[in-house]
């Protein structure tokens, strides 16, 4: 399972190609760097739209956004609000008291179009300074940029439904830059404001915004999307490419987890293991699930890196922190909306064999069922052929997990622990009155790879009422924990000495803080891997990670192409001739990008053989790809 990269068509990170952030709309992945910071006011809109959207709609989200101290510097802990509160001074309108009415009022319509013509109004505002300071040699730059900012949340949308437009104005943000002047250094190389093309190009920008943000009523718009007025309005239904809001992050965590296979401890190959080697394929490609996951390049590995978890994933309104997500939620598959907003921790998938039942609570006894349901419902996914369900199955029963050098096989400390971790093994082993006679190790049986196969309601979960039995969840094992966290159901601690405070306070253990230590140390002696991480040097590359388990998902067209399978061969080959040129960008010597690309390419010729019917070809295609592979393959790193 190969580390997969964020395949990311929403409009928010391409504004930041600037500084070599993203590519466009059309389904693709990249290696994604940190974004140009949003500013907070974009920010907090394009987020409270993205809420906005979502069934249900969570108001306190949005209130948030709008109501919390901004912590980026220059802002001096300001909200939202108090940065909008300046352009009433101008225009004569209460914007922030319009805003607060809608969340207030719960009406959507109404704090789409009170935030909308706020966020307009705040750019005009900054233009309007600009033009208060044209008169000085570089003065209204800041105010250009902090103007060009705000845009930022607009441009992408306009650029979707009006390419004449969105030209034009990129074009006047650029002529307007460079109408300022410039104050030069030490009084040299000073350049005097173009006052006439400012006024101009800040006129044109002006007017554009009053005709498609300003409108008192949006009542005809379709959508609640920062569409242009007279384009959102128009006959025809406009397509916007799903999007996401700013702070999002879909990509592997840093470091890597390593990803420790039974087979490879048998001394076998994945290349000679058929169902393996397609499930592999399976569990790192977008195409199993539907729309918009497909598009942003969502995969089973998204969530789950190399068989572990992703504890940088992040979408906000669907995760309530980094590493977990709302996956029944609105966004994904509206038809399996629960209309719930619980956000679960992403779970580790080391030692999968062994950890029925599955969900956060349980509800699948069949590896299987489980599965189908994240593909099917979870993702809104075609449903798949039962070939698939037993590849991809098969491959993650292989995952194991990280070897223990603490542990015996029966999950008694051996003599390399701690005498801390020792003193914590008895402490887990003691019965609690408190909690009715019970110990940890009742639940999490070490001599069962701490885990009981149960389900319990230890009240860490929110009941959606009175009599509701549905605050139980799943025994969690403990191999491997401490490179898991955060933990509980919903990732609510941080630490595993955050874990063991809540238990002592929730069921009055007493626990001393020395008593508390040597827990803690146990649970780490416990959850301790050899070598949880990825090691990237010369020799081990990322593109040569990627490039290795690409060569392997391949290797399968050798059952494919003879048994004439056109379905299952044009989905493995969608997935690879796709990741195979998005991962040349993490060549180390960039001038074999080339052969990455013709390998890519002899591909897709494989593809039109297929989906014509012709096996001779394709046979013969593939045969020659082969051949590219090993004369190109030794010369990548």
């Amino acid at each position: 399972m190969r580390s997969r990269k964020l395949n990311l068509t929403n409009w928010f990170l391409k504004t930041a190609l600037v500084v070599l952030l993203l590519i466009p709309f059309t389904p693709s992945s990249a290696h994604i760097v940190a974004q140009e910071p949003w500013h907070p006011v974009a920010q907090a809109y394009l987020r409270a739209i993205f809420y906005a959207n979502l069934k249900p709609i969570n108001w306190d989200l949005i209130a948030e956004e709008y109501e919390k101290q901004i912590a980026e510097p220059g802002y001096k802990s300001k909200t939202v609000y108090d940065l909008i509160a300046v352009i009433e001074k101008t225009d004569k309108t209460d914007h922030v008291e319009s805003i607060r009415k809608a969340i207030e009022d719960k009406d959507p319509r109404a704090f789409y179009s009170s935030s909308t013509r706020a966020l307009s109004h705040y750019i005009r505002y900054h233009l309007e300074e600009a033009d208060s300071k044209i008169d000085k040699p570089g003065v209204a730059l800041n105010d250009v940029l902090e103007a060009k900012r705000l845009y930022r949340a607009l441009e992408d949308f306009i650029e979707q439904v009006d390419q004449e437009a969105y030209d034009q104005m990129g074009r006047s943000w650029l002529s307007l830059t460079s109408s300022v002047g410039s104050a030069g250094v030490m009084e040299i190389g000073v350049l005097k404001p173009d006052e006439p093309n400012f006024r101009k190009v800040s006129g044109y920008i002006t007017q554009y915004l009053k005709t498609n943000y300003e409108f008192r009523d949006f009542s005809d718009q379709d959508t609640l999307l920062p569409l242009p007025k007279y384009k959102s309005s128009s006959n025809g239904k406009v397509e916007i490419a799903p999007w996401l809001p700013p702070g999002s992050n879909l990509n592997d965590q840093r470091p890597l987890p390593r990803l420790v296979l039974n087979f490879e401890a048998r001394g076998l190959d994945e290349k000679d293991l058929f169902l393996v080697a397609y499930g592999d394929m399976l569990f790192d490609s977008p195409e199993i699930f539907g729309e918009p996951a497909r598009s942003f390049g969502i995969a089973c590995s998204t969530c789950h890196n190399r068989s572990d978890i992703n504890q940088s994933f992040m979408i906000p309104g669907v995760s309530e922190r980094a590493g977990s997500a709302d996956v029944d939620s609105h966004l994904f598959n509206s038809r399996f909306n629960d209309h719930k907003n619980d956000s679960l921790d992403i779970p580790s998938l080391r030692g999968l064999r062994f950890t029925a039942p599955y969900g956060r609570d349980g509800r699948f006894a069949s590896l299987r069922e489980f599965t189908r349901n994240v593909m099917v419902n979870e993702f809104g996914g075609r449903e798949p052929t039962p070939f698939m369900l037993d590849a991809i199955v098969t491959y993650m029963l292989e995952f194991d997990w990280l070897p223990s050098m603490y542990l015996e096989p029966d999950g008694i400390l051996n003599d390399k622990a701690s005498a801390s971790a020792k003193r914590g093994e008895k402490i887990f082993n003691t019965e609690y009155k408190s909690m009715g006679g019970r110990a940890c190790s009742t639940c999490h049986i070490p001599s069962s790879n701490f885990l009981d196969g149960l389900r319990h309601d230890i009240t860490s979960g929110n009941s959606s009422g009175p009599g509701a039995r549905d605050t139980f969840f799943d025994t969690p094992t403990l191999i491997n924990v401490k490179h898991t966290g955060p933990y509980l159901h919903n990732g609510s601690l941080e630490t595993l000495g955050d874990v063991v405070q809540w238990f002592n306070v929730r069921f009055e253990l007493g626990l001393k803080e020395r008593q508390k230590a040597d827990l803690t140390s146990y649970l780490e002696t416990v959850g301790t891997g050899e070598e949880p991480y990825e090691v990237f040097d010369n020799d081990n590359t990322q593109f040569l990670l990627d490039w290795s388990e690409l060569s392997t998902f391949l290797t399968t067209l050798d059952t494919l192409i003879p048994a004439e399978d056109e379905y299952h061969t044009k989905l493995l080959i969608q997935t690879v001739s796709s990741d195979l040129r998005l991962d040349a960008s993490g060549l180390q010597d960039r001038s074999q990008a080339p052969k990455v690309y013709a390998l890519a390419d002899k591909l897709d010729e494989i593809l039109v053989a297929v989906e014509a019917q012709d096996w001779e070809k394709s046979q013969t295609l593939w045969t020659e790809y082969k051949t590219m592979e090993v004369e190109y393959g030794s010369e990548f790193k």
